[in-house]
């Protein structure tokens, strides 16, 4: 059994992007409601955390969109964008958001725990240096990557992104340098219209983000063949000091705003992966950070599969939610024709993925 880092915070409750909207405080209510009543609850380790300074939030933002977000704690309610808004409390809650994903972090590199998750909100992965996006203000996964490199010194840090939205704020923040590998499996198209399977960075960050756009409809086999393929060949390859997680629950197939096929169990597979993945790498540093996911129940069944597998070895990749038929049927063929294409045009920058490793 392992001790699992947690964190929460009332102030995460307070934001707000109006009333109906999907990504609401209920998230977390649910949330917290699951993990009272959660069989493993003792191997839950509460980790208080802190508000982000200004200095690290530009490490991924502009100064003036910084000033700008903080702006709003002095109105009863501003539009950012779109599916984006903030109330006098958020501000706030995203300052230690952002802060509460590095504490996440540091518990997991200071050795304390094996593991870490972050229940923050709002979310971040769509958060870009500028510009609010996608229900999102501060890129609490990016800032927590910033955090890594400057104040432990690492060089290789593995981001994982399994939300149904593309995380193009996480991209953008990393696309130039080979000190992050981004990865991401997502609907395309779908929002936010990035993540096509050429970006694939450039300059020094050439062939460090990897994209695997999914058409829709995929389950558990795809996601689980997905990983095995590319994901876990890569990351053994570039062998990082720490992997952090984007973990949106939308790709479940109950999800409102997305069209994928996934379980609940599902995600506690794939965070089997990840654990093998960090055990190889760099043991007990791994660190996820909540992102969507709006259908309450598939919610908190993930949230459940993912903290079983961080706690329980006898749960790794065969994590399933009673009452729920599993998804058994092989990965489909336009899944097998994505991962094919991504091996070609990302052969030539990871010797893992070439065709006689394929083999």
């Amino acid at each position: 059994m392992n001790t699992v880092a947690i964190v929460r915070d009332p102030i995460y409750l307070k934001h707000s992007n109006g009333p109906m909207h999907p990504e609401g405080p209920e998230r977390l209510v649910t949330i917290d409601r699951m993990l009272s009543e959660f069989p493993l609850k003792a191997q839950l380790g509460d980790v208080p955390p802190r508000d982000a300074t200004f200095e690290e939030l530009a490490w991924i933002h502009e100064e003036a969109y910084i000033r700008r977000i903080e702006s709003t704690k002095y109105s009863r309610f501003t539009v950012l964008d779109p599916d984006t808004s903030a109330t006098s409390d958020s501000y706030a809650a995203a300052i230690r958001a952002a802060g509460g994903m590095m504490e996440a972090t540091e518990a997991v590199l200071s050795g304390r725990f094996p593991a870490a998750f972050a229940f923050v909100r709002p979310p971040g992965h769509h958060a870009e240096a500028g510009q609010a996006k996608g229900f999102c203000l501060f890129n609490n996964i990016a800032i927590a990557a910033a955090y890594a490199l400057r104040r432990h010194d690492l060089k290789r840090v593995l981001i994982v992104d399994w939300d149904v939205h593309h995380g193009n704020g996480t991209m953008h923040s990393f696309y130039d340098t080979k000190e992050v590998l981004y990865f991401s499996a997502h609907q395309y198209p779908h929002y936010p219209g990035t993540g096509r399977i050429d970006e694939i960075g450039w300059n020094q960050g050439q062939g460090y983000t990897i994209n695997i756009p999914l058409y829709g409809g995929q389950g558990d086999q795809d996601y689980l063949y997905i990983f095995r393929e590319i994901l876990v060949p890569v990351a053994r390859e570039y062998a990082p000091e720490l992997i952090l997680v984007s973990a949106g629950f939308d790709t479940h197939r109950n999800d409102p705003l997305a069209g994928m096929a996934m379980t609940s169990g599902a995600y506690g597979r794939l965070t089997g992966i990840l654990r093998e993945l960090t055990e190889e790498c760099c043991p007990g540093r791994l660190a996820l950070a909540l992102e969507g996911g709006y259908d309450h129940n598939a919610l908190t069944e993930g949230v459940a599969a993912v903290l079983r597998n961080l706690i329980d070895d006898r749960t790794r990749e065969r994590d399933d939610v009673a009452g729920e038929e599993t998804t058994t049927v092989a990965a489909d063929g336009e899944t097998r024709l994505v991962v094919q294409e991504v091996r070609r045009l990302l052969s030539p920058y990871w010797k893992s993925l070439s065709i006689e490793a394929g083999a």
